[in-house]
């Protein structure tokens, strides 16, 4: 059956009432969530997961997709209007959309990010329907070696991705792998680090690692501020936009798109980076060079059309391979795994119906985000009026009764206090947080691809570098390891020398 047909039975089955619901609850808190500044997608999943333990697989993941989705959506609502980006990817759009809103244009300024958040998504979730399915072809003609070696690639680009350095990244990354050695070994039976806790046998709990250093970690972190952020002045304006408006938009809705989905497809990609590369097009390509920096529309639909296409991009290598390229999407995995999934290309061949339902529930969001956004702009920023303490407090509260209602037990208390306050401190120290959860995730599946190939190759290292594929993956690892680091101490040697030259 082709992917048309396949995409229009998940379209009949996405729209019995309780998906519609799920995905209505999901793209209402994603939007939500992405106004409110330090509150993002991956930590309202994080809290969502202990609560989904128990309802409907298909339902529960259509809502986290929603919620990654309208937290796309929701942050240009203040980045735009208040200068103050409620998801990182929308750090971009403040910087033509804020200047339109104090022109009085904040209303074509949503207004172009809302329709080109809508065509971004539309067409990239078309992109994703059709092209995944390639991907899984190909995907299943990959072996031990080949799996081993894209896994190795995921933890690389994970850590060179997020952090200040890749040594810190590689750190959380190794924390992450230190932790999905706790439990029973898979194939020989024997207990490792568990210490005598029989809670450790199964090891450590995604859901709980999740929830502590995504949503007690930042709550913790926030508490620990010592001077609030800045209020910004809310400038608002016309929602209509002019004929110009709409000429100058859809050449950069379209641009966004292709920009964004193949970089949010790339292990080493995400929604920030295709919002600056959009961002940089749309400057290098305007006929209007001189209101970039003022106010230019195209600054605006460019980038927020990238970045929605990029979360959808994302979907594409967490469905066919299983490999996480966001934070969000890490969390996203743990969900599949809570409820006895693993996302790859066997996917596809056993749980096809959830998959395509998926992927068409996406088709739906997209259009009730479009109705929710413009017409509910001033309830999204009334919840920036919720004071800080409250909003913190209720997240800390919500994280700890939600673990403890599918886990109550001390141990899982415990570790879930301790986690909160290693979030804490690798927050206050720069270290990524993300990097842990893949570790955690995808360690265990790394090991057994690897023990697989020596077992297979009788012990024999070269086996992994045997095949062209498995190479060049690792090659590729080593260069996204080796490069950055490489410029970074000729960068720092190039300081050096002018320093040593002005004192000279």
């Amino acid at each position: 059956m082709d992917s048309f047909s396949l995409l229009m039975q998940g379209l009949a089955s996405a729209m019995d009432p309780m998906i519609l619901l799920y995905a209505l609850i999901g793209v209402t808190l994603g939007t939500a969530v992405g106004v409110l500044p330090g509150i993002g997608p991956a930590l309202t999943v994080a809290l969502l997961l202990p609560v989904t333990y128990g309802l409907d697989p298909a339902g529960s993941l259509i809502m986290f997709a929603g919620i990654y989705y309208g937290g796309m959506y929701g942050g240009s609502t203040t980045s735009i209007l208040l200068n103050t980006p409620g998801e990182s990817a929308s750090i971009v759009t403040a910087i033509e959309g804020n200047q339109m809103a104090r022109q009085g244009r904040g209303g074509p300024a949503l207004a172009t990010a809302a329709i080109g958040s809508f065509v971004a998504g539309l067409i990239a979730t078309l992109l994703l329907a059709f092209l995944a399915p390639q991907v899984v072809k190909l995907a299943l003609t990959l072996g031990p070696r080949e799996y081993f070696a894209l896994m190795v690639l995921a933890f690389v680009t994970v850590s060179a991705t997020f952090g200040d350095s890749a040594l810190r990244g590689l750190t959380s990354l190794f924390i992450g792998l230190a932790l999905a050695c706790v439990g029973i070994d898979g194939l020989t039976g024997a207990a490792r680090l568990t210490y005598g806790v029989p809670q450790l046998m199964d090891g450590i709990e995604t859901t709980t690692l999740a929830v502590a250093l995504f949503a007690i970690g930042e709550a913790l972190a926030v508490a620990a501020m010592l001077t609030p952020p800045d209020g910004m002045h809310r400038v608002t304006g016309s929602v209509r936009m002019t004929a110009t408006d709409w000429r100058r938009s859809w050449k950069a809705w379209l641009r966004g798109t292709f920009i964004g989905f193949p970089i949010g497809s790339m292990p080493a990609g995400g929604a920030d980076v295709a919002s600056f590369l959009s961002y940089a097009a749309e400057r290098k390509l305007t006929k209007h060079p001189e209101e970039f920096g003022k106010g230019a529309i195209e600054g605006v639909a460019g980038p927020e059309a990238a970045n929605n296409a990029a979360a959808a991009g994302t979907l594409v290598p967490l469905l066919t391979l299983g490999l996480p390229t966001t934070a969000t999407a890490a969390i996203m995995l743990a969900g599949f795994q809570q409820f006895g999934l693993q996302p790859g290309p066997l996917l596809f061949v056993m749980n096809a119906e959830l998959v395509w339902t998926l992927i068409a529930s996406l088709l739906i969001a997209n259009l009730m985000l479009v109705v929710l956004n413009l017409p509910l702009i001033g309830l999204w920023i009334r919840l920036l009026s919720i004071p800080r303490p409250w909003l913190y407090g209720g997240i800390l509260l919500f994280a700890t009764l939600g673990t403890i209602g599918v886990n109550p037990s001390p141990v899982e208390l415990g570790m879930l206090i301790l986690f909160g306050l290693m979030g804490y401190g690798m927050r206050l120290y720069g270290y990524p947080i993300a990097p842990v959860v893949v570790g955690l995730i995808l360690g265990p599946m790394a090991e057994q691809q690897l023990r697989r190939a020596l077992a297979i190759a009788q012990g024999d290292w070269t086996t992994l570098v045997a095949t062209p594929v498995s190479a060049t993956l690792l090659g590729i690892s080593a260069v996204f390891l080796i490069v950055p680091m490489l410029m970074r101490l000729r960068g720092r040697g190039q300081v050096l020398s002018q320093v040593a030259g002005d004192a000279d």
